[in-house]
């Protein structure tokens, strides 16, 4: 019970810990860059067509505007540096800071002639460092330092200010002349980009607006759908692009606390329902002492929610320790993201989870120990099985093993219908995942060893535990079950059944809500995904949905085989003779 709790609010804690921490250093380099509201560019026509950079200018007399800088010249260009050649955009700055984004220099110099900076998050991807010799479009150029900007998305998800081209082209397309594939960002002088360009310019010019949160009003009111009209964009477009692996781990991990929690509901429900029926004669005395009904329970809950917290704090003790490995520096901003914090609401949330685990689980077979008679409690007698007529006629007719299954099941609904909701969330969660994979995968401009390797890792981590936490329930509840009928199995025993038989009969009574839980799984799991993220799922392949159904169904097998052949060797005789105790 605490590692079924703990497994859920550990995961959770993440999740909400991680919340918004990704926002500190995108909001502190925005502060320090001077970083624009509103991004305006104009692109030179497709077909060679050069632009008028005054288009532009037209903007900076806007209502709601305050300040600009630019226009900028902007050229698409080759850089080079040793054996390595890469696709850039070249911006044009003036020598002095500007009024409206001051890229930060983080490592030697700003822009001058011969000069170049190179944008922070490129730099270290390509291990270009201040004073390196680089080739320009032809031009040998120094690098003259490294630096930060939020008015541009960093590398490799690059705002692109020239025709680019991301990923691979459709066959017979082509592109743009002068364009550039998947660039990083550089600055020079305006003469040198001048210089290098091997074609029209771009322009771009940056807004500055009296109320930074109209951005978005501004852009919708001011882009026009037509060739040659600037492009906007506002800041909160950037703040987006570069906190959405945060928010992607955000999210997978809320999910999959909130998936682990309903699990353990299941979990727990199980293994407190056992612990009640142990606890028979102990109920059985407190009431004979004086005790009443409600003091029973209580003492019960007491017991169950102790744990619960004892859970939520190690929940939230490993959750914190976790946190900082999940929220690393964000390249291409000023400093590291700021240690993950557990705030009152998180410990709140946290520890009420934990809670309502404990108490949903308990609360039931706590009030149905309570009002059991003394007597009964005292005596612990075996409680008669509950028949269900036309249950027992369409058992009587199939194989011994599938009767003692139906019999068995039918028996305890409230326990089968626990191990269904268990199954289907463990594989709406194994589905989602295999669904997030699938859209990474389809992603090829992402960043291998940022994006794709960090979200992997996480649902990875989120499926096995999910899997794990379902095996123990598995296993959990056939081990419940077992005890359970124990006497009904002798008796079954003795009227001819073979050890194998009863085995068979009680693996199979976990495979078939098994079976329904993971057919409901695939669809709710889809459901699941395309509710988290609501853009379009592209769904996992075919043969993997196919088989993962009977991939359940023999897992549980496998599960509850030992369990379920323990029971089937036990002695008749003895078990017969407490029966009749």
């Amino acid at each position: 019970m605490l590692l079924a709790i703990a497994a859920a609010t550990t995961t959770l804690t993440l999740g909400l810990a991680i919340h918004g921490v990704a926002s500190d250093p995108f909001q502190s380099s925005r502060e320090t860059t001077a970083g624009p509201d509103v991004t305006a560019v104009i692109m030179p026509d497709p077909e060679g067509g050069a632009v008028d950079p005054a288009v532009l200018d037209g903007l900076t007399g806007a209502d709601g505007v305050v300040d600009h800088s630019g226009p900028y010249p902007v050229a698409g260009a080759t850089l080079t540096h040793g054996d390595r050649t890469m696709d850039v955009q070249a911006v044009g700055r003036d020598t002095e800071p500007a009024a409206v984004d001051r890229p930060a220099v983080t490592d030697g110099d700003w822009v001058r002639g011969g000069g170049v900076v190179v944008e922070a998050a490129f730099a270290e991807a390509t291990g270009l460092q201040v004073g390196d010799p680089v080739t320009l479009a032809g031009r040998s150029f120094e690098v003259a330092g490294i630096a930060v900007t939020t008015a541009l998305v960093p590398y490799p998800w690059t705002t692109c200010l020239v025709h680019c081209v991301l990923g691979q082209l459709p066959e017979g397309m082509r592109s743009a002349p002068g364009a550039v594939r998947e660039p990083g960002t550089v600055w020079l002088t305006v003469t040198d980009v001048e210089e290098i360009a091997s074609g029209p310019l771009s322009y771009v010019s940056y807004l500055k607006l009296a109320d930074p949160d109209d951005a978005q009003a501004f852009v919708d009111a001011h882009n026009q759908d037509q060739p040659g009209a600037p492009r906007l964009e506002p800041w909160q477009h950037t703040f987006e692009q570069v906190t959405h692996l945060e928010r992607n781990s955000q999210r997978v991990l809320t999910t999959g606390g909130w998936l682990l929690g309903i699990l353990a509901v299941a979990s727990v429900a199980v293994l407190v329902g056992g612990r009640m029926a142990d606890q028979t004669q102990r109920v059985g005395l407190l009431k004979a002492v004086g005790a009443t009904p409600g003091l029973v329970a209580a003492i019960l809950l007491t017991a169950h929610v102790a744990v619960a917290l004892l859970a939520s704090a190690a929940g939230l003790v490993a959750g914190r320790l976790t946190a900082p490995l999940l929220s690393e520096r964000t390249p291409g901003l000023i400093g590291a993201a700021g240690d993950p914090a557990l705030t009152l609401r998180t410990i709140a949330i946290v520890t009420a989870v934990a809670l309502g685990v404990a108490v949903t689980a308990t609360l039931v077979p706590a009030i149905r120990s309570a009002r059991t008679s003394t007597v009964d409690a005292l005596n612990d007698a075996a409680r008669p099985p509950r028949r269900v007529g036309w249950l027992v006629a369409l058992s009587s007719r199939l194989p011994v093993a599938l009767l003692i299954a139906l019999r068995v099941a039918g028996r305890r609904p409230r326990r089968v219908a626990l191990s269904i909701a268990s199954m289907t969330v463990t594989v709406s969660g194994v589905v989602a995942a295999m669904a997030a994979n699938a859209q990474l995968a389809a992603q090829p401009i992402l960043d291998a060893d940022t994006e794709t390797q960090r979200l992997g890792e996480l649902l990875l981590i989120i499926t096995v535990t999910l899997i794990a936490l379902a095996a123990v329930n598995t296993i959990v509840v056939t081990w419940a079950t077992v005890l359970d009928v124990r006497h009904a199995s002798a008796l079954t025993r003795a009227l001819g059944a073979t050890p194998a038989q009863l085995s068979a009969g009680l693996s199979f009574a976990q495979v078939l809500p098994a079976f329904v839980g993971a057919v409901l799984g695939v669809g709710g799991g889809l459901v699941l995904y395309t509710a988290v993220d609501p853009d379009e799922v592209p769904l996992p392949p075919v043969w993997w949905l196919a088989a993962l159904v009977p991939g359940v169904m023999l897992a549980v097998a496998a599960l509850t085989a030992v369990p379920a052949r323990l029971a089937a060797r036990r002695p008749v005789a003895p078990l017969l003779q407490a029966e009749l105790a």
